[in-house]
């Protein structure tokens, strides 16, 4: 059917491109934005760069065609010519596209569960800037229905939900079919696969056990998450009841998604940064060590990423996981942050010295272009030239301008170490 009656919404889910109609249309995109006065020409030049690249990445001789996105080797530690970059909460609230989307899908799991809005929404930045990666419109939450925990989100509120406190309400939760609770997910995927370049990485998500099980236990967002506290310490068992059933269900959740088109799944833990270092071991590694040795197992070439926000004191911790990326947030020092995810490897007896990804503070994309560039090559070289995908350390804010935006992965693309 139809996406939407608005002119920039050229792309849907039937259509394929070569360069040429993809420089077009980012033309049509872009100039109905209303940074197009100022940037319509540079999105322009970032779609036929990113065209061209793939083109000829995958030109010529034996094999040609095969070669994995840029995004992809570089999570695996792989050389590459320069840093691949994308940025978290990419697809959404910044982008004047995805606004006046929402006028006609006024709701967030509309947006999400409608596979050709979903694929728009995902290709919006991708077009716009020129992303390495394009990360699927979704939420860490869209699993949990397919588990018998129906949710709905509150425009003032958030995600609200019963609340699981009991043994009792326990006995709701049950194991995932994917395919039956998500096939708008499989389908989005499958598409992203179709409409983008070669060289673009299509990204899949998941959120860990113990993040989701603040919402389940809190019945909403929190700020002090003192409900699931006072479950850890005064009924552990029950909480690691919950954490189980929740690391089988997203396991199998993350091996739909790479089944479907997703070349790297990046796991979220963004509330464990709340806990202490010992409550952490005991109630959110185990879980998230589970859904990476599930994937592993099945999927060894398909890269991992771990984000927690707040993490400075984690890292270890992260690394010890044994995934191929840890992500970090703006407070760490990336220099800093690498050596010890390298020395945290190598007491593990890990292969290689390990993945890095990010880690610009987003309110620096609030900053002048000056600003922007030394900050971000500022973290280009600390990081070097290997096992680097460029990010920003949380998610873009939703009044970031699109001209920042654009600028600071013009910024990235362009460099050389």
């Amino acid at each position: 059917r139809p996406l939407s009656s608005s002119p920039y919404l050229v792309i849907n889910s039937k259509m394929k491109f070569s360069s040429a109609v993809l420089v077009t249309l980012v033309g049509v995109a872009s100039a109905f934005s209303p940074s197009a006065n100022n940037g319509a020409a540079s999105m322009s030049k970032t779609a036929l760069f990113s065209a061209t690249e793939a083109s000829s990445s995958t030109k010529g001789g034996a094999g040609a065609g095969t070669q994995d996105p840029l995004l992809i080797r570089a999570a695996r530690g792989e050389t590459v010519e320069r840093t691949p970059v994308w940025m978290m909460r990419q697809a959404g609230r910044h982008i004047a596209e995805y606004r006046d989307l929402c006028k006609e899908h006024p709701t967030f799991r509309q947006r999400s569960e409608t596979p050709e809005v979903a694929v728009e929404i995902s290709l919006q930045p991708w077009r716009n800037y020129g992303t390495d990666g394009c990360i699927l419109f979704s939420d860490i939450l869209t699993p949990l229905p397919g588990m018998g925990l129906e949710f709905s989100i509150d425009d003032k509120v958030g995600p609200v939900m019963e609340p699981i406190r009991s043994y009792e309400d326990a006995k709701k939760i049950h194991l995932i079919d994917p395919s039956a609770a998500a096939p708008f997910v499989a389908e989005a995927l499958k598409t992203l696969r179709e409409e983008v370049t070669p060289e673009t990485a299509v990204l899949g998500f998941v959120g860990c056990p113990y993040t989701l099980a603040t919402y389940l236990v809190e019945g909403k967002t929190s700020k002090d998450y003192l409900n699931i506290k006072k479950m850890a310490f005064n009924e552990p068992k029950l909480l690691h009841q919950i954490l189980l059933q929740l690391a089988e269900s997203i396991g199998e959740y993350a091996l739909f998604q790479v089944e479907n088109g997703a070349q790297l799944i990046q796991i979220f833990d963004s509330w464990a940064g709340h806990l202490s270092a010992r409550d952490y071991d005991e109630f959110a590694a185990p879980y998230q060590k589970m859904i990476l040795d599930k994937v592993k197992a099945k999927y060894p070439d398909v890269p991992t990423v771990i984000y927690i926000k707040h993490s400075g004191a984690l890292i270890e911790r992260m690394a010890k996981t044994g995934v191929d990326v840890v992500s970090l947030d703006w407070t760490v020092d990336m220099a800093e942050g690498r050596e010890r995810i390298k020395n945290t490897r190598a007491a593990c007896g890990f292969e290689g010295p390990g993945g890095v990804q990010g880690n610009l503070d987003p309110g620096i994309l609030y900053g002048s272009h000056d600003v922007i560039k030394e900050r971000t090559e500022e973290i280009l070289r600390k990081a070097g030239p290997t096992g680097h995908v460029m990010n920003l350390g949380h998610g873009i804010e939703a009044t970031t301008p699109e001209e920042n935006a654009h600028f600071f992965v013009e910024t990235v693309r362009n460099f050389k170490h």
